[in-house]
């Protein structure tokens, strides 16, 4: 029996870790041919392997830093000067920092909009109108329950993901009736090494909250994308507190968030 995916190529951004290789997983699992991109070039190559191994697709590693500008378009005139094309664009590739604004340099904070927002934004861009030809494949944007409300204490990585929310739901509506897809991926807590380079296991809100695994969450984000789900959030309390977001009072809101993403 044919697979879904058979014929079709994922491009998986961030695909050396975590949520990303898992992702990853889900569509070589599927039949989709893979091509990963991400900063760690021995990591990558590794995963294409094993993916490929396992799964018998193919998948071309690229490694590449899309926080850099103009990134994105490198990857896809790289892309098809190999003779691939892409189907599917998973835009999980992004950082975060816990921190008031300028509790780190302003390298880190602008880099957030660079990879979270404006490579995301890029690569969507680049492959949207050939998806829309194809009627089919679609754009699988992984943000976070942190895109529902504003962050005090972590103020540039929640309104990143804000963005990303809003982008993606606006995309879905555009693409209605075309056959692409488009669905948004919102994790809370996630054991993967973000949480490390963010710094974000030293919050109250980490001591508080379960922590997902990376495989379960990136499942959840698979079966919602191929369902044309717009939006899936992971786990039914971060599902209850993202949907109580709504009915709080701002400030009252931004009291509460404050006050999870001190440090303990």
């Amino acid at each position: 029996m044919a697979k879904r995916g058979e014929g079709q190529t994922a491009l998986v951004t961030g695909a050396s870790a975590g949520i990303g290789v898992d992702l990853a997983e889900c569509f070589a699992r599927d039949g989709y041919d893979l091509i990963l991109t991400a900063r760690s070039e021995g990591a990558l190559k590794e995963v294409a392997e094993r993916l490929a191994r396992a799964h018998g697709v193919k998948a071309t590693p690229i490694a590449l830093d899309l926080g850099a500008e103009g990134a994105g378009s490198r990857l896809a005139a790289d892309i098809r000067g190999r003779g691939l094309s892409v189907d599917v664009v998973v835009n999980n590739a992004g950082y975060g920092h816990a921190g008031a604004l300028t509790s780190s340099d302003l390298a880190t904070q602008v880099g957030m909009v660079d990879l979270n927002v404006r490579a995301l934004t890029e690569l969507t861009y680049l492959f949207w109108d050939d998806m829309l030809k194809k009627g089919r494949g679609g754009v699988l944007n992984v943000a976070s329950t942190a895109a529902f409300q504003p962050g005090p204490l972590m103020a540039v990585y929640y309104a990143s993901k804000a963005y990303v929310l809003s982008f993606s739901e606006a995309l879905w509506e555009e693409a209605r009736g075309t056959g692409v897809h488009v669905s948004c991926l919102c994790p809370g807590p996630t054991a993967s090494k973000f949480r490390e380079r963010a710094g974000t296991g030293r919050t109250r809100l980490a001591q508080r909250m379960k922590v997902m695994g990376s495989a379960p969450v990136a499942r959840a984000g698979y079966r919602a994308f191929q369902q044309n789900r717009r939006v899936i959030v992971t786990g039914a309390a971060n599902a209850f507190q993202a949907g109580l977001v709504k009915y709080l009072p701002r400030e009252t809101l931004l009291r509460l968030v404050r006050k999870v993403q001190s440090p303990t």
